[in-house]
């Protein structure tokens, strides 16, 4: 049966395991040199340093193959478990050879299989990890029945082993260490995507519901605005202006829940827009309809982030937006300004809203962002608005960051990428940390 690959995986392990044995390489060649130093040059030097060059040679086939002259994953190569099994192997041989060359069996670095073992059950399958431990097991077997090459003297052998305690225990520990940390980092990564994950099924559920309240609504809505337009036409008509204005006002309001409507009956705005190519201008021309005059909006944007190109969905992302500058200019007292700062970085889009209010309790910000949870007085909102903003900006691959102090004012930013257009590298994976056997998935 043909061995299923790990591509994610496999490409970490291949580059970290290169990096250990450059650290091996340079270990055992030190060793052998103190080795020679110790023992007033009675250690075969030639043919050690010819067993440690085979480690050299081989590393550098691995890092020419697998990552060219820069070091960068080359997709073209797909590693598989037995490429790894072999470099393995492949060193279970080097440190035999190099143990039958200085003492064999009584070799204090000979409990270094334990090291090689160690490292097969972090990063093969279970198949390949027991036949490197009977590898392992044979190869010492080996050394037990051959003649050494030299005897290491009994007086040297206390001090080997103090030197292999080291050397041993920094290659576990460092191991050990790594692995932890990527642990840990696989496991908040995990939690991450499960809450944006949560939070995508609220809002669709959310978009859902909206877009049939706009259906159910479209009607008596209808009726309504027809109404008052025959009760203005009528006031109008009996010489009574005040209530024509009021009659007048009703339509008006009636449109513009018509016009909300009819965004929700598209999808809340958010699910199932396509990507477009516009400016920053035009994204925040599309942020800033609508909104209030009173507190006043000041943009802080300089020319050449005007200018600069985005691909993301405007709309959303401009209703989005706009929620946020709107809950800034609720929190801000009517005499002052909302300060909304643009800025690109490289390929993040980064848009900073700044109001003026008293700023959000530690207890309330910890539940800001939640569905229909609201400090506003009943009638002024419905805790939506937040949440929404949160699920549109993480859904395009954004981040929402609230910074807030008692009496200092609310600071709301939005970085967002500059260009969300779907992207699939396939055989790729977040290089510098082990990743064992799992399989790495990225869900949206």
């Amino acid at each position: 049966m043909p061995e299923r690959s790990i591509p994610a995986a496999n490409w970490v392990n291949i580059q970290w395991l290169a990096r250990l044995r450059w650290a091996q390489i340079a270990g055992q060649a030190g060793t052998v040199l103190v080795g020679q130093f110790l023992l007033d040059g009675a250690l075969p030097i030639a043919m050690l340093l010819g067993v440690i060059s085979m480690g050299l040679v081989s590393n550098l086939g691995i890092e020419l193959y697998f990552f060219g002259d820069r070091k960068r994953v080359n997709p073209a190569r797909v590693v598989q478990q037995w490429q790894l099994a072999f470099v393995m192997m492949l060193d279970i041989a080097i440190l035999t050879g190099l143990l039958y060359l200085t003492g064999g069996p009584h070799n204090p670095f000979s409990f270094l299989y334990l090291v090689q073992i160690a490292l097969a059950t972090v990063l093969l399958r279970a198949l390949w990890t027991w036949m490197l431990v009977g590898l392992s097991f044979i190869a010492f077997g080996v050394l037990l029945l051959a003649e050494p090459f030299i005897t290491i003297p009994e007086d040297s052998r206390a001090i080997g082993m103090w030197v292999a305690l080291g050397v041993a225990s920094a290659f576990v520990v460092y191991f050990l260490r790594r692995i932890t940390g990527s642990l840990a980092q696989r496991e908040g990564e995990l939690t991450e995507a499960r809450g944006l994950a949560a939070r995508q099924e609220r809002l669709a559920s959310l978009a859902t519901m909206a877009a049939g309240a706009a259906h159910e609504l479209s009607t008596p809505l209808g009726t309504v605005a027809l109404a008052a337009k025959e009760l203005e036409r009528a006031l109008t008509k009996a010489a009574d202006p005040e209530l024509a204005a009021d009659a007048r006002l009703i339509r008006e309001q009636v449109g513009r829940c018509r016009s909300i409507l009819e965004q929700m009956a598209q999808g809340a705005g958010t699910v199932g827009e396509t990507v477009e190519p516009v400016t920053v201008t035009a994204l925040l021309d599309e942020t800033l309809v609508g909104i209030r005059p009173a507190p006043t909006v000041h943009v802080d944007m300089p020319g050449e982030v005007a200018k600069a190109p985005l691909r993301i969905p405007p709309r959303a992302v401009g209703q989005a937006l706009r929620s946020l500058i709107t809950n800034a200019q609720d929190a801000s007292p009517p005499n002052t300004t909302v300060v909304v700062m643009v800025r690109v970085d490289g390929s993040r889009l980064s848009i900073s809203i700044r109001d003026r209010g008293g700023g959000i309790p530690a207890e309330v910000l910890a539940k800001i962002g939640e569905p229909f949870f609201t400090t506003k007085a009943p009638g002024r909102g419905m805790g939506l608005g937040l949440f929404l903003a949160r699920a549109v900006i993480e859904g395009v691959g954004g981040t929402l960051r609230i910074d807030s102090h008692e009496g200092a004012g609310t600071e709301v930013l939005a970085l967002l990428p500059t260009d969300v257009s779907p992207q699939v590298v396939p055989g790729t994976a977040r290089s510098g940390e082990p990743l064992g056997r799992q399989v790495v998935s990225k869900s949206a």
